[in-house]
């Protein structure tokens, strides 16, 4: 097993125990790729949920440019909806995993057909 399979396993553990729920290993799988080289270093393979800009980053990055949505306080809210699934406390909030539950969220698993 690969250093990403292990990785897409972990991220799947953190779904089904920290966020409640069953995930969709193909879409998981691709949205951790989409990461890119981002998910082997300790820093970039996690969100800072407290620091502002970090979810701004997010936001923009990720929901304006990959998933083409319209920027509006909808997205800041989703941001903060799926940190408070995965759990304010947990201290490791995986990037991977951010992303995959935003995707649901928004119903644009298509970008990753």
């Amino acid at each position: 097993m690969g250093k990403r399979d292990e990785l897409i396993a972990k991220y799947a553990e953190d779904l089904r125990s920290k966020c409640g729920m069953e995930p969709d290993m193909d879409l998981l799988t691709k949205v951790t790729i989409g990461c890119g080289p981002a998910i082997y270093n300790a820093d970039a393979s996690t969100v800072a949920a407290g620091q502002e800009h970090e979810l701004e980053t997010v936001k923009d990055n990720f929901l304006v440019k990959k998933l083409g949505l319209a920027d509006g306080p909808q997205l800041m809210d989703a941001i903060h909806s799926v940190i408070d699934t995965y759990g304010k406390s947990e201290r490791n909030k995986y990037r991977a995993v951010i992303y995959y539950m935003l995707t649901k969220h928004f119903g644009k698993e298509s970008v990753y057909g």
